[in-house]
C-alpha cells in the first residue's frame, strides 16, 4: 500500500447513496482539462463556421475521453500509484526519463496555453496587457496550489465549473436554439466541406497528458482499504459513474460553446477564430452583459485549469522520484514552479497570443502518443495490475482509441508546418 500523503484517512465504505456523493469530486478536476480556453477556441470555431453539424465530434470526444481517463483512474485505483509513480518503477531508468520529462514539458505547455486564456479574460475584462495578466495569474494560481489542502482546491474547482455551466445556461436563454437540429446533429456525423482541420482540432485537443497522470493521482484523495478485493470493485464502480457524470458536465459545456456560437455567429454569417473577437461579437448581438459573462466564465476556466495543470507538474515531478503528489514536499514543489514559472516565461517570449496557443498544442501533439501507450500498458499488464488487468475487449477498444487520438495528434502537428 502507498502512505497516505494528502489524502489522509480511510473509509468504511457502505453501499449507499450518500457514500457516492461523497466520491464525486475527482472526476470534475479532470473535466476543467475538457474545458480549457483551447477547447473554447476550437469550439467557437465549430459554431461558428459549420452551425450545429459538427456537435456530434463534442459526443464522440466525450465517450473517447470517458474510456481513458477510466483506465488511468483504473491504474491509481488498483496499484496505489499515479500513472508517474508506476512508470518509475516498472521501466528502465532511460525509459522513465523519456516518459516523465516529456510530460513535464506536455504539462507546462498546457500551463502556458491555460495561463494565456485567462490572461486574454483578464484583457477582454479589464484591459489589463496580456504579460501583466499572466503575472496576476501566476501569482493567483501559485497562491492557490501552495496555499490550499486538495480538499479545498477541489472545491474551488467543482465552484468554478459550476459558474461557468451557469454562465454558458444565461447564454443560452439569451438566443433561440434549433434544438431539433442540434438534436439530430449530437448523433450524426457530418463532414461539411473543408471542416476537416476543425474535426481533428476538436477531437484532437479532447485526450490531454496531464489529465492522465493527474485522474490516476488524484483518484486516491478517496482511497479505502484497496487490499480487499470486493472494495476495489466498489472503487473502481464509483469511481466510473463520477468520471461519467463528470464528463457529462464537460460534455454539456462544450455543447453549449458551439450552439451559442451556431445560434449567434453562423447565423449572421460571421467566423470566429479568436475568443477576444468572439467576446467582441457577442456585445451587440446579445448586449453588454452576454460578453461580459462570456469573459468571467473565460477567466474562471483558465484558472481552474491551470491549478490543475500545476498539480499535474507536481506529480510528474515528484513521480520521478517515485513519490506521490504532496505540496508539503519539495519534490512536488518543485515540479509545481517549474511547470508554472517556465510556463509564464514562455508567454513573455511569444508576441502572438494566437501562436502560442497553436506552439501549446504541437507540443501536446508529440507527447500524447507517448503517454497513452503507456497508460494501456501498465493496465494491461498482469504483473502491474494482476486479476484486474485490462481485458481483451478493453485492449481492442483502448488500442482503437489510442490509433484515433494519435493519428489526429499527428495530422494536426503535420497541419502546423
Amino acid at each position: 500500500m502507498r502512505k497516505i500523503n494528502i489524502f489522509k484517512g480511510k473509509h468504511n465504505p457502505q453501499r449507499t447513496a450518500i457514500d457516492f456523493f461523497k466520491y464525486v469530486g475527482p472526476g470534475l478536476l479532470v473535466t476543467v482539462g475538457f474545458i480549457d480556453p483551447g477547447n473554447w477556441a476550437s469550439n467557437v470555431s465549430a459554431g461558428s463556421d459549420y452551425g450545429y453539424s459538427l456537435l456530434w465530434i463534442v459526443t464522440l470526444s466525450t465517450i473517447m475521453l470517458i474510456i481513458l481517463q477510466h483506465n488511468a483512474a483504473h491504474l491509481g485505483i488498483v496499484t496505489g500509484d499515479c500513472l508517474s509513480e508506476a512508470v518509475s518503477k516498472k521501466f528502465k531508468p532511460w525509459l522513465t526519463n523519456i516518459i516523465l520529462y516529456s510530460a513535464i514539458g506536455a504539462a507546462i505547455s498546457t500551463a502556458m496555453a491555460e495561463l494565456l486564456g485567462g490572461a486574454i479574460a483578464l484583457n477582454m475584462l479589464f484591459r489589463l496587457p496580456i504579460k501583466i495578466g499572466t503575472l496576476i495569474m501566476l501569482s493567483l494560481v501559485i497562491w492557490m496550489l501552495f496555499s490550499s489542502s486538495y480538499k479545498k482546491l477541489e472545491r474551488w474547482i467543482i465552484g468554478f465549473v459550476s459558474i461557468i455551466g451557469l454562465s454558458f445556461i444565461f447564454e443560452l436563454l439569451l438566443v433561440k436554439v434549433n434544438w431539433q437540429v442540434a438534436a439530430v446533429s449530437f448523433v450524426s456525423p457530418s463532414f461539411p466541406k473543408n471542416s476537416m482541420p476543425i474535426i481533428m482540432s476538436v477531437l484532437g485537443a479532447v485526450v490531454m497528458p496531464h489529465n492522465l497522470f493527474l485522474h490516476s493521482e488524484i483518484i486516491q484523495s478517496r482511497q479505502w482499504n484497496v487490499e480487499k478485493e470486493d472494495v476495489i470493485k466498489r472503487q473502481l464502480r464509483y469511481e466510473f459513474l463520477d468520471t461519467i457524470i463528470s464528463m457529462i458536465v464537460g460534455f454539456a459545456i462544450n455543447s453549449a460553446m458551439v450552439l451559442l456560437a451556431a445560434s449567434t455567429f453562423f447565423k449572421m454569417h460571421v467566423s470566429v477564430s479568436e475568443l477576444s473577437q468572439a467576446q467582441a461579437l457577442l456585445k451587440p448581438l446579445l448586449g453588454g452583459s452576454a460578453s461580459v459573462v462570456f469573459a468571467l466564465a473565460l477567466l474562471f476556466s483558465g484558472i481552474a485549469s491551470t491549478v490543475t495543470a500545476g498539480m499535474a507538474g507536481g506529480s510528474i515531478f515528484a513521480g520521478i522520484y517515485k513519490e506521490p503528489y504532496d505540496i508539503e514536499d519539495s519534490h512536488t514543489q518543485i515540479g509545481v514552479i517549474i511547470t508554472m514559472v517556465l510556463a509564464a516565461v514562455i508567454i513573455f517570449f511569444i508576441k502572438d497570443p494566437f501562436k502560442g496557443l497553436i506552439y501549446s498544442q504541437m507540443i501536446l501533439s508529440i507527447q500524447l502518443p507517448i503517454t497513452i501507450f503507456t497508460q494501456i500498458y501498465l493496465t494491461s499488464s498482469k504483473k502491474v495490475m494482476g486479476k484486474f488487468s485490462n481485458s481483451l475487449l478493453d485492449r481492442v477498444l483502448l488500442g482503437i482509441i489510442a490509433v484515433i487520438v494519435t493519428a489526429l495528434n499527428i495530422a494536426l502537428l503535420v497541419s502546423y508546418f
